[in-house]
């Protein structure tokens, strides 16, 4: 299916994800018996304000963000593997987890679990890869001029993170120029 651009992002941010979350639900399922969004992109391109206009226009809607899945600032190779554990048994009706982690402690935390059924949204940075695209109803992929997106990230973080978002934002472009996530996508949004 052929990307769509979005030409006024900020104005029109909610009634995208009402076109996403109207495809979604009516398309058959996906995940077992429920459907999944992956919604994709760099670091600091609004992914995860698309993900809560998403949930808010789909209640009920279950949302994971993905850098709690992440083991640290380097764990962006583990992530397909992780994302896949999760959503394998929601595939077969069953409950799936996930573990948490904690970038203040820099160790693993809790489990969260999720229950199949309804709609989940997977938001972050490689939420979506080639071993899970059967399961995935629409990929949004959403992005961002590159200096904004850095802008964004130290304002979130603190200029100490430099260093980190340097090298996540090469580990990110190798990732999705190995993937091809963006050609995937059934939609693109683009903010500003």
């Amino acid at each position: 299916m052929p990307s769509e651009a979005l030409p006024d992002p900020h104005a029109d941010t909610c009634a995208v994800a009402g076109e996403v979350a109207e495809r979604v639900l009516a398309a058959p399922p996906t995940l077992g018996s429920g459907r999944l969004v992956c919604v994709d992109g760099p670091a600091g391109s609004g992914k995860t304000t698309f993900a809560a206009a998403l949930a808010a226009v789909a209640p009920g809607a279950h949302v994971v963000h993905c850098d709690e899945l992440l083991h640290g600032w380097r764990g962006l190779p583990g992530l397909a593997r992780t994302v896949r554990e999760l959503l394998e048994p929601l595939a077969r009706g069953e409950r799936g987890r996930w573990r948490r982690w904690d970038w203040a402690a820099d160790d693993w935390a809790e489990t969260h679990p999720v229950e199949p059924g309804g709609l989940l949204v997977l938001e972050g940075v490689g939420c979506w890869s080639p071993a899970i695209a059967p399961l995935v109803g629409v990929l949004v992929w959403v992005e961002a001029e590159s200096s904004l997106r850095l802008r964004r990230g130290m304002a979130r973080d603190g200029e100490q993170m430099r260093p980190q978002w340097e090298q996540w934002r090469i580990d990110e472009d190798a990732l999705f120029a190995r993937l091809g996530t963006r050609s995937r996508a059934d939609r693109v949004v683009v903010t500003g």
